[in-house]
């Protein structure tokens, strides 16, 4: 299937514990064209990123087990993955939260819920060409 059209898509990873959000966000990537991996928490998404090295992460911040702080950090400290942009998603609006989103690397904060047009734009802003 690697001849497939879709093979030189972007792909986009979502980290997040809701499933609602996630489906939401598969759904709007998928109809612009774009390669979506989900993960529904921190450890999940540690497992598969080096599988599919995605061009950008959504990333929820309040998970359970490892948060999106923490799991941004740990993207953000492997070097294969520092220039990856990081998007960090929550209902939380605050300066402090995207004070703390910033000091852990993340590019930029996406507040929930989300329209499709502001995810994909998020996504045209930040997202790296894959090699």
């Amino acid at each position: 299937m690697t001849t497939s059209p879709q093979s030189t898509a972007l792909t986009i990873m979502v980290i997040d514990d809701s499933s609602t959000i996630r489906r939401s966000a598969e759904i709007f990537l998928n109809q612009a064209g774009y390669q979506v991996v989900l993960a529904d928490d921190g450890f999940d998404a540690l497992a598969k990123i080096n599988d599919h090295h995605p061009a950008l992460v959504f990333c929820d911040i309040l998970m359970p087990r490892l948060d999106g702080y923490q799991t941004c950090a740990l993207i953000k400290k492997s070097a294969r993955f520092r220039a990856t942009p990081v998007l960090m998603l929550s209902s939380k609006d605050g300066l402090f939260d995207r004070a703390r989103g910033a000091m852990v690397g993340a590019s930029a904060y996406l507040t929930k819920p989300f329209t499709k047009d502001s995810l994909l734009a998020a996504v045209r802003e930040h997202a790296v060409p894959q090699a």
